[in-house]
Parts: C-alpha cells; structure tokens; sequence
C-alpha cells in the first residue's frame, strides 16, 4: 500500500512456545486506524515489535518507510507512544515529567517546557500540571500519557488501550481528543484497544487481529456492507410469497427469527420513510401483516463477529 504508515510482512513473533503473533501480512494507512481484537489478540505484541521493543521471530517491519530491525532509534524518534501500563517518574509533578519526555525525544530543554505546557492545557491538565503525577486520578493519568506521546509533535501516534480504567465521563473526553487529533490536525494514528464503540466512533479504517493472525481489515464503511439500506421487519404470516416478492424487487432478505427478517435495499435512491412504504405495500399485496418495521444500521460489532466467526 503506497499510503500505508506502517506495513507488516509476514510476522511472527513468539514467547517460548507461545506465538503471539503468526505469519502476519497487513498494511495500516495513514489517517486514524483501528487496531481491534480480544484482550490477548497480540495488539500490545503488534505495537511493541513496530516500535523495537520485542523482534520478530521472523518477517519484516516498516514504519514510516524505515526498517524497524535496522533503524529501530530513527523509528523511535518518529513515533508518540501512549503504553498500556503507567510509567510515570515519582516525585515529578506533571510539566516537569512531560518536558523531560520531550528532551529525551530530542527537543531542547526550553522547548521541551514549553511544549509540555502547551500539551497539558490540550489535553485537559493545564490546572494540574503542577502536582505530582502519582496524586493524579486514573483518568488524568491517562491524559499525562497522551501528553507524553504528543508532545515531540510525532508523525504517527500509537495509542494501546488509551480509555483503560477511565470512567465514562473521562472516556467520552479522550475519545473526543483523539477524534480531535486525527479528524481536525490531521494527526497519523493506530489506536489499539478491544472496545468496539471506542475504535468505532475515532477511526476510520480497522485491522482485526484474533489469536495472533489478522482477520480482517479494511475502511470501516466498506466492511459495514454497501451502500443502501437495511430493514427489520416483524411479520404475521406466510413468509414464502413476501420474501419471494421482495426478492423479485431486487431486495436482499435474511430470515433471523421465527417472525423476523433483515431487508436489505441496495443503493440510495429514495428517502427511508419510502422504502418503509414500499415494504408495507409489499407486505399488503402478500396477504402479510407487518407487526414491526425500523431501520437496522450495521455496526462494526457486526464487522468484528463476522471476522472472529462469531454468531
């Protein structure tokens, strides 16, 4: 992929006997990319072998056009890492510890300082950038660990599991950060996490990882399905002769239950108030009764069940 950010070519990497990751071929583009999977999908693993932390077994790792196994420093100096786990200096308060995060990033003292400011009052902790980091809630520790990664101005961000242990008031505010990030100033990420409506609602395009091999990947609008509309629809009585009808208008229908279906129409001809009104006419013409009739928006849960093989 020319555009790609990060490319992995047929990687695995195993601890003992464990393979955490096996044989994976994928390309992350640039924008705000989702690294989705169950907690112990290989994610953490994945970010650690691009950043230089753990080496592959086998296979090749690029990150910004550069080999990770030769230049993992040049690579280092490039990326803002947001880690899982906390790695906080005690008896540092907040500015301080940031701007020391900028200097051994490469900054000068004085800049590293006045970017630590300048990141800590974006990421909500101007007030508090004078305490001591281990007085800070869990919440706003997470947002000193996303100032840290921001504040050498990186070209892509690597955020694992940035919402972890934050309450939701705290999570709806750092998923609008880093929304904000990849949407407004045209920041590279890949957030990894395991929380679908997280990945969903700031990114774009999602890499599914399972059990250490890729699933799928792609633009979340594309693995949603295509373009048009989908129904679900509750009925009373002979199914055979609407569904044949339906099908015969070109409509897709899938049985779920006893008395329900999925309508899919293709394309986005209409208003959905008059694809409701050709069902129901359909629906009159069959004899049928429609006890239920709204529309079904297909969700990335429904991306991440297909790809793992769930029901």
């Amino acid at each position: 992929m020319p555009d790609s950010s990060v490319t992995l070519d047929r990687v695995s990497v195993s601890y003992g006997k464990n393979r955490a990751l096996r044989d994976v071929s994928v390309s992350f583009p640039k924008g705000a990319v989702g690294l989705l999977g169950p907690n112990g999908a290989g994610k953490s693993t994945m970010l650690k072998s691009l950043l230089g932390f753990v080496p592959p077994t086998s296979g090749k790792l690029t990150v910004l056009g550069l080999n990770v196994r030769d230049k993992p420093l040049e690579v280092r100096a490039k990326l803002g890492y947001m880690p899982e786990n906390d790695g906080h200096i005690p008896g540092m308060n907040a500015v301080t510890f940031v701007a020391y995060c900028g200097q051994l990033s490469g900054l000068p003292k004085t800049d590293a300082m006045q970017r630590a400011h300048e990141v800590l009052y974006y990421v909500g902790l101007g007030e508090a950038r004078y305490r001591n980091v281990e007085e800070y809630s869990t919440g706003m520790k997470q947002r000193i660990k996303l100032a840290q990664a921001l504040v050498h101005d990186p070209d892509l961000l690597f955020l694992d599991e940035p919402t972890n242990g934050m309450d939701p008031k705290g999570r709806d505010e750092m998923l609008d950060l880093i929304r904000d990030l990849a949407h407004n100033k045209g920041v590279d990420l890949i957030l990894s996490s395991h929380l679908l409506p997280d990945v969903e609602f700031t990114c774009d395009y999602v890499v599914v990882l399972d059990k250490g091999a890729i699933a799928t990947s792609g633009a979340i609008a594309t693995l949603k399905g295509p373009a048009g509309r989908a129904f679900e629809v509750r009925v009373k009585g002979e199914h055979a002769p609407f569904v044949a009808a339906l099908v015969a208008a070109g409509w897709q229908v899938e049985e779920t239950e006893e008395d329900v279906m999925q309508v899919f129409i293709p394309g986005t001809a209409g208003t959905p108030g008059e694809d409701q009104r050709r069902i129901c006419a359909t629906a009159v013409q069959c004899g049928m009764q429609v006890r239920h009739l709204k529309p079904s928006v297909p969700s990335l849960e429904d991306v991440f069940a297909r790809a793992v093989g769930e029901s």
